[in-house]
């Protein structure tokens, strides 16, 4: 006999945990089906983002920054001696983020009285959930089910993973030591930020990438200024390089691949593939549920992130747009909202994306290209950190923020940073579009003085041609 549910979320990574507590939140019996497990196979909430992707990296971002700017305290006037890298201890304290933070969520699935089912789910017809777990299989009904799904690494036939020489984005979340020399297949997010972790500690990074333009889905300028800063912290970024093999030789993997006319090879001591992900759509509902999706397995959903399959919803990775954790979040919330009667919408043209490189990479809205090619008419206001006190204080004066704002009303139509935290400073932009703001209403505010934030400030006056600590320009 079938336990009966309001609602039953099939995935616990960010949009199926977040859906299930508002779920419950909002006075829905809820159940959440997830079959994820941490590094050391037990058990855990939180999906990709919390124990092998998000979290981790970031956690390992931040320890390796701080051993390379160790390595450059004499310029503050410190005086330190004999820098040793203790990777298990790094590690560690990676790990101990993660159990915190995964604990966490299991801790308020009790405080919210969501029922855990620990097995893989699979939606049957009559809105049924079959969980398959260790224990057995069992059955869940429900009067709405949320496909939560998540993704999973893409794979590539020319460079088949192993976990051991040929390794996916997880394996390199746990090296047991610092690779010699490392090779990367992809200059997307994570291979740039698994490269700059890897090179911070000490590895010679190779990244090799089949596009011939770097970052193509951000701004020009910023994605020129990036690479000129990635190339000069000693990442090795060759574009227009199609992989042709990589084979594991004498414990070390050969790379074959051509750049133009020419095929070249080189060898390292660990090869990661970071060419994406794939929506983890397969084997999610029986054979005899026509649900929609595309030729890449993507759900199809409308705008309230409904299936085909009526009080059948879709949410994060497993649908349309950018896989990201804040998105998968937010859909979560919504279809939470709208399964409880209530109003509710995502604005798919304000969600920030950000790479943690040093410095980090931000945008949200249009960029320059994208106005250029739809005929719409705007205004640029840039302004580097490089004449920002605080970034001067803090020795983080590379990069520039730049704001595109619509010629004729003056709304924001797109932000761009590189620079230090970046991430949180987009924040202000996202706020700003989302209230319908203009660069006047940013030039119009004050700013703490000194803060980072002011480079914002200044860009937004540099729209109208008035910053006050560069010379003044005007760029079409």
């Amino acid at each position: 006999m079938s336990k009966k549910y309001d609602v039953v979320v099939i995935g616990g990574g960010p949009g199926g945990y977040v859906a299930a507590i508002r779920c419950a939140q909002l006075g829905l019996k809820t159940a959440c089906v997830d079959a994820g497990q941490n590094t050391k196979g037990k058990p855990a909430l939180g999906g990709t983002c919390l124990n092998v992707g998000c979290i981790p990296s970031k956690a390992l971002l931040e320890s390796s920054q701080l051993f390379a700017n160790a390595q450059q305290l004499q310029t503050h006037g410190i005086k330190v001696e004999n820098i040793q890298l203790d990777l298990a201890t790094m590690m560690a304290r990676k790990d101990k983020i993660v159990s915190q933070l995964t604990q966490g969520i299991a801790g308020l699935f009790k405080a919210n009285k969501v029922d855990w089912f620990k097995g893989r789910g699979k939606v049957l017809a009559g809105k049924l959930v079959k969980v398959e777990a260790e224990e057995g299989i069992s059955q869940l009904s429900a009067q709405h089910i949320i496909i939560a799904t998540g993704s999973s690494v893409a794979d590539i036939p020319m460079a088949l993973i192993d976990h051991e020489f040929i390794n996916d984005s997880t394996d390199a979340l746990s090296f047991s030591a610092v690779p010699r020399r490392l090779g990367i297949i992809g200059a997307g997010v994570i291979g740039l930020e698994l490269g700059s972790v890897w090179r911070r500690l000490g590895a010679e990074v190779v990244i090799i990438e089949a596009q011939d333009e770097f970052l193509p889905m951000a701004d020009n300028d910023i994605a020129k200024q990036a690479q000129k800063n990635l190339t000069k912290q000693g990442l090795d970024i060759r574009l227009g390089a199609r992989l042709l093999a990589a084979n594991v030789k004498d414990n070390q993997v050969e790379v074959r691949y051509q750049q133009g006319d020419e095929e070249l090879q080189e060898t390292f001591d660990k090869l990661i593939v970071a060419v994406g992900r794939r929506p983890n759509s397969d084997h999610v509902v029986s054979l005899d549920i026509d649900l929609e999706m595309d030729e890449r397995g993507f759900i199809h959903v409308n705008k309230k992130c409904e299936t085909s399959v009526p009080g059948v919803y879709a949410i994060g990775d497993v649908v349309r747009g950018a896989m990201l954790a804040h998105k998968a979040s937010e859909e979560g919330m919504m279809v939470a909202e709208l399964i409880a009667g209530e109003f509710t919408q995502i604005n798919y043209d304000h969600i920030p994306a950000v790479i943690y490189t040093h410095p980090e990479i931000a945008w949200v809205g249009k960029n320059e290209q994208q106005l250029k090619d739809a005929d719409i008419e705007y205004n640029v206001g840039q302004f580097p950190f490089a004449a920002n006190g605080r970034a001067k204080a803090l020795g983080e004066t590379d990069g520039f923020i730049k704001i595109l704002a619509d010629a004729k009303t003056d709304r924001l139509l797109g932000m761009h940073v590189f620079g230090p935290q970046a991430s949180e400073i987009i924040a202000q932009a996202v706020i700003t579009m989302e209230l319908g703001g203009s660069a006047e209403d940013l030039a119009l505010t004050v700013f703490a003085h000194p803060s980072l934030s002011e480079t914002l400030h200044e860009a937004a006056l540099a729209v109208d041609n008035r910053p006050i600590h560069i010379a003044p320009r005007r760029r079409r």
